[in-house]
């Protein structure tokens, strides 16, 4: 027993009870050991977790893939995008455009979450609006007519100097009294010089000096007329023919302007507003049989430019997000345009209101007409800058192309392809 216990092979061979056996008999028993399923952990079989190598090949691939799909995703965009490019070359060329174009104006521009007014969302109703306005300044202005100045329909001008300062009321209140009535006094750079326009009179010029001298006799205040002038009906409907030329003049070169500028739809549209502006003014004129003189013109040629300076500035911000602003339409692009220029037109009409409402109730009789008609041009300017000349040329297709030019390049890769019979028969011998 002491032999057997001692021996140093059946030592090795006999293996422990502590699972720490002799190398032949697990080797001998390593098949009769093996588990017929595999041992669970709660995260998968024990080949997965147990085993680093497996688990270490894996990461490096999962690793090695990721690095290699992100290469083969830009791979397969860039035969997918030159593969669209050999099919249309010209959405290639489209897309360079508009990034040029883009960067040009200073980028693409993001619109997020910006609020935008829907301006366009009432431009049939603000269109019917325009149109009775017009047909109905242009009934009046053929129904009533226009009561033409003394600038207009010719009669007599004088030139007045008091000794003291005087009112422009207490001279046409004097010249009333005697008979001499629609009378219009202006001053002359100072108090007591005045410039008195009449009516066509009968009598000749020494009767006319003589009455008015003495029409223009205020107490205490005599009266110097140095200059009598008698304008005639002719040169009053030269003024007149040369004052429709200015207006049509000045529509036609705004609308050369604007075209050179921009682009002629919204040339058009913006003389369409200018019309719109200059009609509707002088048609409240003849419904309400204001008088129309000279300064009455120079308000209305005054309010063509206030109106294509507001309009140009709308026009410049629609330019620049057509080129910048991706993803929206172009009623879209005209409503956002019209909202970021919207506080600066409520500022600049404001401030200009508030000058044509001073002159109107401070600057006397001879500002009166010409700040009415500033004032009924500014409120149809504003309204015809938003909706007439941005609504025409959206009704007129405005749109990206418009703005973004497209120079295709000088050479061009063109594929020939030659249908020779005695290649397919070849192919077909081989």
């Amino acid at each position: 027993m002491a032999i057997d216990k001692n021996n140093p092979l059946e030592q090795q061979n006999t293996p422990d009870r502590n699972g720490s056996g002799g190398t032949n008999s697990d080797a001998a028993n390593a098949s009769t050991r093996r588990r017929k399923k595999p041992r669970r952990d709660g995260k998968g079989s024990n080949t997965q977790t147990n085993n680093p190598t497996t688990t270490a090949s894996s990461k490096n691939k999962t690793r090695r893939g990721g690095k290699g799909s992100g290469q083969d995703s830009q791979a397969l965009a860039t035969q997918t995008r030159s593969a669209t490019t050999a099919i249309d070359p010209d959405l290639a060329l489209g897309d360079a455009a508009d990034d040029a174009a883009a960067q040009a104006e200073g980028g693409i521009k993001a619109v997020g979450n910006q609020r935008i007014i829907p301006f366009m969302k009432i431009e049939k109703p603000m269109a019917l609006l325009s149109l009775f306005m017009v047909i109905g300044s242009i009934i009046a202005i053929a129904v009533n007519g226009l009561n033409l100045g003394l600038d207009f329909t010719g009669g007599v001008s004088a030139d007045v100097r008091y000794e003291q300062p005087v009112e422009q009321v207490e001279v046409v209140q004097a010249l009333a009294d005697n008979g001499f009535d629609d009378a219009v006094v202006q001053y002359l750079g100072t108090r007591e010089e005045l410039l008195v326009r009449l009516p066509p009179q009968s009598d000749n010029v020494d009767g006319l000096s003589a009455s008015l001298t003495q029409a223009l006799a205020l107490p205490n205040n005599t009266a110097n007329i140095s200059n009598v002038n008698i304008i005639g009906s002719q040169v009053g409907n030269e003024v007149y023919l040369n004052s429709v030329m200015s207006l049509v003049l000045a529509l036609v070169c705004m609308l050369g302007y604007v075209a050179l500028r921009f682009q002629f739809k919204l040339s058009l549209g913006a003389v369409l507003s200018l019309f719109h502006d200059a009609i509707v003014t002088i048609g409240v004129f003849a419904l309400f049989g204001f008088p129309f003189d000279l300064t009455v013109l120079a308000a209305i040629l005054a309010l063509i430019g206030y109106s294509l300076n507001d309009t140009i500035v709308v026009y410049d911000r629609i330019r620049e997000n057509f080129r910048r602003v991706r993803g929206i339409t172009p009623r879209q692009t005209i409503d956002l345009s019209l909202t970021e220029t919207l506080r600066r037109t409520i500022m600049t009409i404001s401030t200009v209101l508030l000058v044509v409402l001073a002159m109107l109730f401070l600057g006397g009789d001879g500002l009166y007409w010409f700040s009415v008609a500033l004032f009924i041009g500014l409120l149809a300017g504003t309204y015809s800058s938003t909706y007439i000349a941005s609504s025409i040329p959206l009704r007129m297709g405005l749109s990206r192309d418009d703005f973004v030019v497209k120079v295709k390049p000088e050479f061009e890769e063109e594929i020939v392809t030659f249908n020779d019979p005695k290649m397919f028969e070849q192919d077909n011998i081989k």
